[in-house]
């Protein structure tokens, strides 16, 4: 088995996550491409703590100019150009499939078609302002803190859905990042994502706790419901679960 040199997974989580330009990874052959990759999943984390952080500032940086709503607004608009707006298509995508009795095949046919429908518009359009509502009732130092939180556990909570999960189709993204998954990968996704939670366990650790406890029930539940109607995960269901846990750290913080 060719793998990937050591530099490759961490910059392999970065253009996965993200519209930046990683030029060098064009030096991978397509093996070690596809070994980063699997290993790149084990980086996210900390990739959505430096999502996190770039929003955060964004939000600071904003509020000194305009009121907390559009600093907000401006600051979600500066990292969905950063992150093409990845997991709200998964949001609406997840919505679509979902808010109806599709199962199966039909669910993943949905899922798959670009165009967005009632269910996907009033899913995303609502977590999205729950999101913007939730950071606005925030201090700024405890917003920045759970903007930050929030990011970085949006991604362990992918990851796991995904080592919880088998994929539902075999050449989606569920399988790019679950088949296989080694119990060690899971353990370093998990370390690290300890230092983008720091500053919320200082600033508001009751939060932090009933985050983490909420975050558990959810990819409980998405388990058992996404078995039941499609087998397994698909990347779509991955990015709902990211952005779930985004918007319930928020909203522990907010209460």
């Amino acid at each position: 088995m060719v793998r990937a040199p050591a530099w490759a997974p961490p910059l392999l989580a970065v253009q996965f996550l993200t519209r930046l330009p990683v030029p060098v990874l064009a030096r991978l052959t397509p093996e070690q491409a596809a070994d980063g990759l699997a290993r790149a999943m084990a980086w996210l984390p900390p990739v959505g703590t430096l999502i996190g952080s770039a929003t955060a500032a964004a939000f600071v940086v904003a509020g000194q100019w305009w009121p907390p709503l559009l600093a907000a607004l401006l600051a979600l608009a500066l990292e969905a150009l950063l992150t093409g707006a990845f997991h709200e298509d998964a949001v609406a995508d997840f919505c679509d499939a979902f808010g109806g009795t599709a199962r199966g095949e039909a669910a993943l046919r949905i899922m798959r078609d670009s165009r967005i429908g009632s269910y996907g518009a009033l899913g995303l359009g609502l977590a999205v302002a729950m999101r913007v509502a939730a950071i606005v009732a925030l201090p700024s130092a405890l917003a920045v803190a759970a903007i930050v939180a929030a990011a970085t556990l949006a991604r362990l909570c992918a990851i796991l859905l995904a080592a919880i999960l088998p994929p539902a189709q075999a050449d989606g993204a569920a399988a790019r990042m679950g088949s296989g998954m080694p119990p060690r990968r899971v353990a370093l996704a998990l370390l690290l994502a300890a230092p983008g939670l720091v500053p919320l366990a200082i600033l508001r650790p009751t939060a932090l706790l009933a985050a983490l406890v909420a975050i558990a029930v959810l990819l409980a539940w998405l388990a058992r419901f996404l078995r039941a109607r499609i087998g397994g995960s698909t990347g779509d269901c991955l990015g709902f679960a990211a952005y779930m846990a985004q918007l319930l750290v928020l909203l522990a913080a907010a209460a």
